[in-house]
């Protein structure tokens, strides 16, 4: 299972680099090229996402970004703070982590949108939240390398 990690400052101009890198290992790892445009912009977006969310909350940890090949998937996870491992799973684009208290901002809003333009992009999507930060999952099939003689 190759994998891939990319750590940046939450600068945009960081962004860019993290969608080449991101659609050239899935087109390695055997992602369809029809679907490499639809990686591209879900990495964009996922990352343009964690930096606002860095800069807008003080955050000084790096943007995450791991990418990962298994036999029959392509999968990308953007971290914003620290990756969050075994935190509970709140629903896409509920600002607070689905705390109904929490007033909705603009940046709420943004992050609203954020993630419903990665859903509209990705079939498979999982957004998890917990005390130190975020993950955004993407995962593509792949399709086998076909061997010739």
């Amino acid at each position: 299972m190759p994998t891939v990690e990319l750590r940046f400052s939450a600068q945009p101009e960081h962004v860019r680099t993290a969608r080449l890198v991101a659609a050239a290992v899935a087109r390695r790892a055997g992602v369809d090229e029809a679907v490499l445009d639809e990686v591209r912009l879900a990495v964009g977006e996922a990352c343009s996402r964690a930096v606002g969310l860095h800069r807008s909350h003080g955050i000084a940890a790096p943007v995450t970004v791991v990418l990962t090949e298994d036999e029959k998937a392509f999968s990308i996870e953007v971290g914003d703070g620290h990756l969050a491992t075994g935190s509970d799973v709140s629903a896409p684009g509920a600002p607070g982590g689905g705390n109904p208290d929490v007033a909705e901002t603009e940046a709420d809003s943004e992050d609203e949108m954020g993630l419903a333009v990665i859903s509209g992009l990705v079939d498979d999507v999982e957004v998890r939240t917990g005390a130190d930060g975020g993950v955004i999952r993407m995962t593509w099939p792949t399709t086998p390398a076909v061997m010739l003689p």
